[in-house]
């Protein structure tokens, strides 16, 4: 038997490549990429929340949905439960984000065999993970989370979950460009978590529905009078603001459509002509609204019957 066979060139390369890259201290010892040596590092002693890893905060996580969101969610079925109350919910609870494997870079070789003979190999990648992004029906960046690991790999075999906070989810999803966050997409209760709430929760502030928002109410207040024909604005939830469960349950909340209604009442509902200027004029006076542009995800404007 022969005690050291030698491996195939191209494997022996990859190796050596491999181990080319590893960090090391002074001493030759593998290290971290902060140059701190894996040997006789102590890990243990107590971690976040009960968690037994002091670098780790989900180490006892059994990966199942969080009780406060399966209550939160029935209520909403139930119709006992609105935005607020769910807020007050994603403000404390993990989530999970998903990860693909993505091919971050292909290499090729060349090696030659005893004969001399020169071989390229390519098919030696280095893989990465990425965080999955995807698109709403108006074209914004979306992230999706999963309250549970069972909903997240139903969704998706091949993704990965990597364990968060859900105020941390939304700091992430800032940072890559979304606007939105979606909640167990393709569940029994999908719910959308538009954008002021995201960047609410990433700076873990507090958050109110725009239709009960006191202080866009004042600041609309004063357009009244600047707009011919218009003899009341008033805010109501708009008709994007709920959403629909697989069986078709309404619930009071979740949906990815139109957040605010501004009711547009005229002082002759009769006159087409007038009321249509009088719209074009509400609009363009909205657009200049920065505190509007803020506090509110999407705007849609109603016109009202006279009383």
């Amino acid at each position: 038997m022969q005690e050291n066979p030698q491996l195939p060139g191209h494997i022996q390369a990859a190796i050596d490549r491999n181990l080319s890259r590893q960090h090391r201290d002074a001493f030759g010892r593998p290290t971290d990429s902060a140059g701190t040596a894996w040997e006789g590092r102590d890990l243990s002693g107590t971690g976040i929340d009960g968690s037994s890893n002091p670098l780790h905060a989900f180490d006892t996580d059994d990966g199942l949905e969080d009780e406060a969101w399966t209550k939160v969610r029935q209520d909403l079925i139930d119709g006992n439960a609105d935005e607020k109350d769910v807020f007050k919910v994603l403000e404390n609870i993990r989530v999970f984000a998903a990860v693909v494997p993505t091919v971050a870079e292909t290499t090729s070789h060349t090696h030659h065999d005893e004969h001399g003979h020169a071989h390229t190999i390519e098919s030696d990648k280095e893989s990465d993970v990425a965080l999955v992004s995807l698109k709403s029906a108006d074209g914004r960046g979306t992230l999706p989370v999963f309250t549970s690991i069972p909903k997240l790999t139903a969704w998706h075999k091949d993704a990965r979950p990597v364990a968060v906070w859900m105020p941390r989810a939304c700091l992430s999803a800032v940072d890559e460009g979304n606007e939105l966050v979606v909640i167990d997409p393709g569940a029994h209760v999908t719910y959308v978590v538009r954008r002021p709430e995201v960047y609410a929760l990433a700076q873990q502030k507090d958050w109110t529905p725009s239709y009960e928002d006191v202080q866009i109410a004042r600041e609309l207040s004063t357009l009244t009078d600047l707009v011919p024909g218009l003899k009341q604005l008033a805010m109501a939830p708009g008709r994007g603001v709920a959403t629909q469960t697989s069986d078709g349950t309404v619930i009071a909340g979740g949906g990815a459509g139109p957040e605010l209604a501004l009711v547009a009442t005229p002082h002759d509902p009769t006159d087409a002509v007038g009321n249509k200027l009088m719209l074009s004029t509400l609009q363009s006076l909205i657009a200049d609204q920065e505190l509007l542009a803020h506090r509110a995800d999407t705007v849609e404007i109603v016109l009202g019957a006279a009383s």
